[in-house]
């Protein structure tokens, strides 16, 4: 699971310019972080900061794709 969580993390940035594969990206990688949270793995408050990350990165990402889409 670490690899798949790091391996969707880190594309995020390079698919930048394809908007719709840096969304599913950053889904992905919310998903697996929520796994994690709710398996109980790794650090408790480190997994509550990195949910909380990858969520605003996916409002991020949104409001980007939303604006250089009009």
């Amino acid at each position: 699971m670490k690899y798949q969580l790091t391996k969707a993390a880190t594309s995020s940035g390079a698919n930048y310019s394809p908007r719709q594969i840096s969304s599913r990206e950053m889904r992905e990688s919310n998903y697996w972080l929520k796994i994690f949270k709710a398996l109980n793995i790794g650090d408790k408050e480190t997994g509550k900061y990195l949910v909380n990350e990858s969520g605003e990165l996916k409002k991020i990402l949104g409001s980007i794709s939303s604006k250089t889409s009009k």
